[in-house]
């Protein structure tokens, strides 16, 4: 059986050695652009460098904390060098880490604290990869999990980070409790009846508010999943996406420029016994998608044929076990992404738009885009609040100009009412955002209540909250 990213590499490969005359060729076709620059490892203050994994964001903070608990955390706010910022795993590609001044690791305070029945209380240092693990150990999981598994937990949910599912909330929407530890050292504890008002704007708060030290956490039952992944026509993938949100528990789809295709992912609860994924071949289906836009980026038209008939004898791909290890995966290839999130009716409407100004305009492009469908939610900032909401997301390998996101594909999410993903590359700003969010005032009298003197906002912050 030969998987779709097994067809694409064996024939990338191939379709190069009949164009161009066998793998010297091949070699010289596949060049990438040069590694972007870096910035100097030191500044001229003698500052050491932080970047974000895909290197777009970098500071030089004049301190860095890792604090081992929650005291120890709260004594050093109150006499942080301002702008204090939380970081994670740096998988944000906005500019909400970077920071002239405290730059606030909570990779010492991990793990789960207690459980509280079913619901777990965990601190918010912990990343999602270790998170299952320690969740099955008691025979439960989280609800959702994102695409990938290697951020904190506070990261995922001060963005609003979410998997895929129509009737499955973004993670923040299982918080049903938290701590938050203010700029001034203030410890306060939020849920539904105490202090509500900081738990709806502290859910998804972009680390704006202070630091979340720990959440309390829904669970469910650590069932098996079956994953099924399978090519289509793109056509076809849209005709069917509204009927296979509805029917699966976790479905989304990939729409892959310049190939007429999209790969269907889903995921449904089984009692059936445990059958390997296999390897994981992602890297390789994005270097053989690679390696077919430099060879035929020039003409659409060969590009598209090649690839459908490389793909011809795909056959689809099955994998049963535990949700923590098949929604979650690693992504060890570095892109830059926006993604918005767009009211149901608008979603596919938006997405053929996206891939044909792609198809249309830039050539360069090779990653799929990913499409996924997400429950709502009541907090302030979530970009779900108020009804259900459809994604779209647009990656740029990181070698490649991703300006086009900004010039080509942010103004189609934004005639089709989309609402950014706070981690992900956008503009929108101050009143832009407080029109398309109701509680957004609210939010920031709370912001201001808790952090009068903006001790927790950079730069970037204060553009995107209006503050001068």
């Amino acid at each position: 059986m030969i998987s779709r990213r097994g067809a694409l590499i064996a024939g990338g490969t191939g379709a190069v050695a009949v164009a161009g005359g066998g793998v010297a060729a091949y070699k010289v076709a596949t060049g990438d652009k040069p590694e972007p620059p870096s910035p100097a490892s030191v500044n001229a203050e003698g500052k050491l460098l932080w970047r974000n994994w895909s290197g777009v964001q970098h500071a030089y903070p004049a301190a860095r904390l890792a604090p081992k608990d929650e005291g120890e955390l709260a004594t050093a706010l109150k006499v942080a060098q301002a702008p204090i910022r939380p970081v994670g795993a740096g998988h944000s590609f906005t500019a909400l880490a970077p920071t002239s001044g405290t730059l606030v690791s909570l990779d010492a305070m991990s793990g789960i604290v207690a459980w509280e029945g079913d619901e777990a209380i965990i601190r918010t240092g912990t990343r999602l990869g270790a998170l299952g693990p320690l969740l099955a150990e008691k025979g439960r999981a989280l609800p959702n999990l994102p695409d990938i598994n290697k951020q904190s937990l506070g990261g995922a949910l001060g963005t609003a980070t979410h998997g895929t599912g129509q009737k499955i909330q973004a993670m923040h929407g299982d918080v049903t409790g938290l701590r938050l530890v203010t700029p001034s050292g203030k410890v306060i504890d939020a849920d539904a009846t105490k202090n509500p008002e900081i738990f709806q704007a502290a859910r998804v708060s972009l680390g704006s508010l202070g630091v979340i030290s720990q959440v309390r956490m829904r669970t469910s039952a650590n069932r098996r999943l079956r994953r099924k992944v399978w090519l289509e026509p793109f056509d076809e993938a849209l005709a069917n996406a509204e009927a296979r949100w509805a029917q699966h528990r976790n479905f989304e789809f990939y729409a892959v420029p310049f190939t007429g295709l999209a790969a269907n992912i889903s995921h449904d609860e089984t009692d059936d016994p445990a059958l390997d994924r296999g390897p994981d071949q992602d890297t390789e289906f994005l270097l053989a998608l690679r390696g077919l836009r430099n060879l035929l980026g020039f003409a659409t038209p060969l590009r598209k044929a090649a690839a459908r008939a490389l793909l011809s004898t795909a056959k689809p791909e099955t994998a049963v076990d535990e949700g923590w290890k098949l929604l979650s995966t690693e992504r060890p290839v570095r892109f830059n992404e926006m993604e918005f999130h767009l009211p149901v009716e608008n979603q596919l409407k938006a997405l053929q738009e996206v891939v044909a100004t792609i198809e249309k305009e830039r050539p360069d492009v090779f990653f799929p885009i990913e499409v996924r469908r997400i429950a709502a939610d009541d907090a302030w900032l979530s970009p779900f609040q108020g009804g259900v909401r459809g994604s779209v997301a647009v990656h740029a390998y990181y070698r490649d100009d991703f300006t086009f996101l900004y010039e080509l594909i942010e103004p189609i999410f934004r005639r089709y009412d989309g609402r950014p993903h706070w981690g992900k590359l956008h503009t929108l700003n101050g009143g832009q955002l407080a029109a398309i969010y109701p509680r957004w005032k609210d939010f920031l009298a709370v912001r201001q209540e808790l952090d009068p003197e903006g001790r927790m906002l950079n730069p970037y912050l204060k553009g995107l909250f209006g503050l001068s």
